[in-house]
């Protein structure tokens, strides 16, 4: 990757194979219409995994596009391409899973932008380093880190390139004024989780998602956040606590000296992703011909 530009928000974004077929609507509209979107935003990376990996974690992976066509999408694009491995109960026989490591084999072919990957276990991070170091690896969001010095000592660690922390650490500003320079360039914020901000079981819900994709039987999680049942609805995502909107982006966040923002979303369906890409990306005398030429590609179905 790049050096970051100080001014300038980094956007990483859900569905690298969920969502292919948006973003390959989408990411021409990008370029060849940059008037259209925010002069303070670039594209980061498009992270995610392909259905049936068992280091998947945080969602169950449900893409099924051709690896080899993401990855030429994403260079196509100069778009650094992340595998989301962040299962937190992976055990030894686990690293040796074939498709898992061909993934790692293809996207860390030397190209003109470093690929990353997503992860929660230790494990897991020695073993990819060992064998995969062109890669460059990312703290998931998955290891619940709401203690702010459990999570500046991941800051510190030198295997992560990014740290994603819990969203509800991303309003502490006195705790986040503390960091350095460089501290605050590896921090990575989850912008719209609608989790409940009071969730108390939000590690269990993760280790229910990494059972599922280790092919395990167990009963489901349910989970006892108020309104549950509503699902995501990114109307409720905007007053959670936690939540960071543009202005936050552009006034607050960016001055402070951080650059990196996450947008969740790999469970949700693509309509909803590009109610995201408009809202975060998109200038808003604009956004009826972003959404006019993605509605009329006729090979996308959004719903």
């Amino acid at each position: 990757m790049e050096k970051l530009k100080n001014d300038t928000a980094y956007y990483h974004l859900p569905g690298l194979f969920e969502f292919y077929d948006l973003y390959r609507v989408f990411l021409p509209i990008f370029r060849e219409h940059r008037e259209y979107f925010y002069d303070w935003c670039e594209i980061g990376s498009v992270y995610g995994a392909p259905a049936d990996c068992i280091w998947g974690g945080g969602r169950v992976g449900t893409g099924d596009q051709d690896p080899r066509e993401v990855l030429a999408l994403m260079e196509e694009y100069g778009i650094s391409a992340r595998l989301t491995f962040s299962n937190s109960l992976l055990r030894e026989e686990h690293l040796s899973d074939r498709k898992c490591n061909a993934l790692c084999t293809l996207f860390g072919k030397n190209g003109t932008i470093r690929n990353g990957v997503i992860v929660h276990s230790d494990l897991l991070l020695d073993y990819l380093k060992m064998q995969y170091p062109e890669l460059y690896f990312v703290s998931s969001t998955t290891k619940v880190l709401t203690d702010f010095r459990e999570l500046l000592s991941e800051i510190k660690r030198e295997d992560f390139r990014f740290v994603v922390p819990d969203f509800r650490l991303n309003k502490a500003f006195d705790q986040w004024n503390t960091l350095t320079q460089q501290e605050k360039e590896k921090v990575e914020f989850l912008c719209n989780e609608c989790c409940w901000f009071g969730c108390k079981e939000r590690r269990a819900c993760y280790e229910a998602v990494s059972r599922k994709n280790l092919g395990e039987t167990f009963p489901d999680h349910r989970c006892a956040a108020p309104d549950a049942e509503g699902g995501y609805r990114f109307s409720k995502a905007m007053k959670n606590p936690g939540f960071i909107g543009i202005e936050d982006i552009k006034n607050v966040y960016l001055p402070m000296g951080f650059s990196n923002f996450k947008i969740e979303g790999r469970g949700l369906g693509s309509a909803l992703i590009l109610e995201f890409l408009l809202y975060y990306m998109t200038r808003p005398e604009y956004q009826l011909q972003v959404r006019e030429e993605i509605y009329l590609d006729t090979m996308l179905d959004l719903f």
